[in-house]
């Protein structure tokens, strides 16, 4: 007798509107409806948050708030009060425990519940949770609902602000095809401009590349690109756990041949990298850790105790690793080690 095939799963992604903005705005009456950032107010701040208002503008987080004022005159910065944050995210954790044991939080303003064991429809459980956070922080959500946790992220930016979209498992094929790359969390500017090269603009075009092509190409990453442009995603939601490091690298589909090039990258891995922290603003950073993969796939890491991820920190940290081995690059990354036992809320304010 076959064994019956499991019951797809249901995942909810709620990604809170705005979050940081959101809040200031509602303690303040005076902020409401205005061009808002915030950040800190310095030549390296960068904005943590940015209202729908200033977005309209091209206001974005990560961007360099000397950039934002430029780009929105009378933007208004607002520096971040994470004790606040915190404690309204506590407040949406508790609700998102009236529902399912299973969340996974990945920053103060979003998370993933696995609501598989619920007899109710995903959808409707996904409604009341954002009614719920509304009816007790008078702040808005929006959800995405789908079988596995990256379509649940995508669809929750479907319908911001303040919606929902949900992709059932007999969907998800009609709903990845015309998908552009860059929507698959994971795939950023460099890799989708090798992808682009081969002809991949949406996931249905990666999808009828050659296998062969891809391993060339991305080597051990092409797997998980031919998974993830199909709509494919097993990972668990994973409830208490802790990260303990965060980083972001890059396979060179051309070796890097000079210190210079590789300083250009370490340049553009940097700044992904922080808008990554961003996310991750109630962690307290104990080290920063610069990877290189050499063309003999031999590996090497060098790190130093710092608290904030410094671009001219890295760019020494770099040179050391690179002097290891006169082979060309094949890979580089750039991330942090977290304290486990400390917060940190500084960080956007210092740079």
């Amino acid at each position: 007798m076959s064994t019956p095939e499991p019951a797809p799963r249901k995942i909810i992604h709620i990604d809170m509107d705005c979050f940081y903005a959101a809040i200031e705005a509602r303690d303040n009456a005076a902020l409401r409806g205005k061009p808002i950032a915030v950040g800190g107010d310095g030549m390296r701040s960068v904005v943590c948050t940015a209202s729908y208002e200033a977005r309209q503008f091209g206001v974005r987080s990560a961007m360099p708030m000397m950039r934002a004022k430029t780009e929105c005159p009378g933007l208004i910065i607002v520096p971040p009060r994470f004790e606040a944050y915190k404690a309204e995210s506590l407040k949406i954790r508790a609700i998102f425990a009236d529902y399912t044991e299973l969340i996974e939080p990945l920053s103060l303003d979003e998370a993933y519940l696995d609501v598989s064991h619920s007899p109710r429809y995903a959808s409707a459980l996904a409604k009341e949770i954002r009614q719920r956070i509304f009816q007790e922080t008078a702040l808005t959500a929006s959800a995405g609902i789908a079988p596995n946790k990256m379509l649940a992220k995508i669809a929750s930016d479907w319908k911001k602000p303040n919606g929902q979209f949900t992709v059932t498992p007999d969907q998800v094929d009609a709903f990845i095809a015309p998908l552009p790359i860059r929507k698959i969390p994971g795939i950023g500017p460099v890799s989708a401009e090798q992808l682009r090269k081969l002809g991949a603009e949406t996931c249905a075009d990666l999808q009828a590349l050659d296998m062969s092509e891809l391993i060339r190409r991305f080597g051990s990453s092409s797997y998980w690109l031919h998974q993830r442009c199909r709509g494919l995603d097993d990972r668990p939601v994973e409830a208490n756990t802790a990260r303990k490091s965060l980083s972001t690298e890059r396979t060179f589909s051309e070796d890097l041949t000079s210190l210079e090039a590789c300083r250009t990258m370490v340049y553009e891995l940097h700044d992904e990298l922080l808008k990554d922290l961003i996310k991750a603003e109630d962690r307290a950073i104990h080290k920063l850790v610069v990877k290189v993969k050499f063309a003999d796939f031999q590996q090497t890491t060098k790190e130093c105790v710092q608290a904030t991820p410094d671009l001219h920190v890295y760019q020494n940290l770099l040179e050391e690793a690179y002097a290891r081995s006169e082979e060309p690059v094949r890979l580089l990354g750039v991330g942090v080690k977290f304290y486990d036992e400390e917060k940190y809320q500084q960080l956007l304010l210092k740079l």
